[in-house]
């Protein structure tokens, strides 16, 4: 009983710090061309642009400490959740998902989509830019 309780109390302080925005996540970025807010073709994470090194900053505080630095799924806190982060880098359920099931996830949380309501949502990500580079950050896992 006690270890059930502590491993809540820890998921729940952990749901809480990741679905904090970091100060710096607040700023929005100036859209960029080329870049479509819901599906369709976004911008490269690795343009170098202000909208992929913010959704970078956003992914390594909030999501790294549940899907790792390398989106295995195997980040520091994955070990006491169950069931466990998603594995970016595995290419069929990049087959299974399109473009607005994963924004759906990153601003709604998992239970927004029937998984895990253990992800949080993030509904201070309004930048549609953040968003679709965010989508293309988790894309190019599976490369």
């Amino acid at each position: 009983m006690r270890n059930t309780t502590l491993i809540s109390i820890l998921a729940l302080a952990l749901a809480t710090a990741c679905s904090k925005p970091s100060p710096a996540s607040s700023d929005q970025a100036e859209p960029q061309p080329g870049v479509t807010p819901a599906g369709g073709t976004t911008a490269s994470a690795a343009t170098g642009g202000a909208g992929a090194a913010k959704a970078k900053e956003i992914f390594a505080n909030r999501c790294t400490p549940c899907h790792g630095p390398e989106g295995r799924g195997d980040g520091p806190a994955s070990a006491s959740l169950n069931p466990r982060p998603r594995d970016f880098q595995d290419k069929d359920w990049h087959a299974s998902v399109d473009d607005k099931h994963i924004e759906t996830i990153i601003k709604f949380g998992g239970a927004a989509v029937g998984k895990s309501p253990a992800m949080p949502g993030n509904p201070d990500l309004n930048d549609p830019v953040i968003v679709a580079e965010l989508r293309t950050l988790i894309r190019n896992f599976k490369n």
